[in-house]
């Protein structure tokens, strides 16, 4: 039977629709499905992959993650914003304001110190990893290992992130930066290794990469991304789900000022034991020694 002319064009018709359908998208190309709810999962999968194949190709064993404040600035920045306070102030001496940026610029200063500790923590852990990357061969000669070990790891971002990895630049080592989209942008730091920067949309993924390959954990005064992080790492050796691995904290008396520790215990909500998840460090040399030990054990 043959078809009507307007049957083909029809027929016409439906062929072009059928090419330009959704469904018939190949779904590796198709952006909507990519980006849209269906497809979460492939991203979530697409973020541990990308990253894990990455570090894999770099060689990168094992890293040293580095936590703390974006917020906290190069001593030589908080100085040249306080004595820019200053000269306002001196310029306006009965403003409530000027007063105020000056008390804030005053801790903006005192808090600098964290900055140049964990620069000099980066660096330190950059050269002094040697016997983490040394391998003994047959006859006991020491050669380079060709995977790299205790690399230093960091969000990518400004404040400690930057130190840290700034740290390592200065030692002329890679470092790692994992970056995350945010509301508000961050530009990766520029002291990152290009072929270790990453950049996440989801914040697990980000999560399992941080921990994943960690031997130590070094958390400097931060907020509430510092916290997350760190009481993450906490409560998984808590509670024997991950790696054991040494947990050093800077400045003491941040830490205590800010979390009770002893209240805890003595309110029965962690153990004595637990106190001993983690240890705390004046200096880059003490912190750095402190995990060297551990190791050595």
């Amino acid at each position: 039977m043959t078809a009507k002319k307007s049957d083909l064009a029809d027929i016409e018709r439906n062929k072009a629709r059928l090419k330009n359908s959704q469904s018939y998208r190949v779904s590796s190309r198709d952006v909507d499905f990519l980006e849209g709810y269906d497809g979460r999962e492939v991203r979530l999968l697409s973020e541990f992959l990308k990253t894990e194949r990455t570090l894999r190709r770099q060689n990168v064993r094992s890293t040293i993650i580095v936590f703390g404040s974006a917020r906290i600035l190069p001593p030589d920045v908080a100085k040249a914003r306080l004595d820019d306070a200053e000269r306002e102030l001196a310029a306006n001496p009965d403003s409530p304001t000027k007063e105020e940026d000056v008390r804030n610029a005053k801790l903006k200063v005192e808090l600098s110190q964290y900055y140049q500790l964990a620069r000099e923590f980066g660096e330190l852990s950059a050269k002094r990893n040697d016997r983490f990357n040394e391998e003994r061969g047959p006859r006991g000669e020491i050669r380079v290992n060709r995977d790299r070990e205790f690399v230093v790891c960091t969000g990518g971002g400004p404040g400690i992130m930057e130190a840290a990895n700034r740290g390592s630049y200065d030692a002329g080592e890679s470092s790692i930066g994992l970056n995350i989209s945010l509301p508000f942008e961050q530009e990766p730091n520029p002291f990152v290794s290009p072929d270790l920067c990453f950049n996440f949309h989801y914040f697990a993924m980000r999560k399992m990469h941080f921990l994943l390959r960690a031997k130590a954990l070094v958390a400097f005064p931060g907020g509430f991304g510092t916290f997350d992080e760190l009481f993450e790492a906490l409560t998984l050796r808590q509670t024997g789900r991950m790696q054991h691995l040494p947990v050093v904290l800077f400045g003491e008396q941040f830490w205590r000022d800010t979390i009770n520790f002893q209240n805890l215990v003595d309110l029965g909500l962690i153990s004595k034991g637990d106190l001993e998840l983690f240890s705390f460090a004046k200096t880059a040399e003490e912190a750095w020694n402190y995990i060297d030990a551990y190791y050595a054990k």
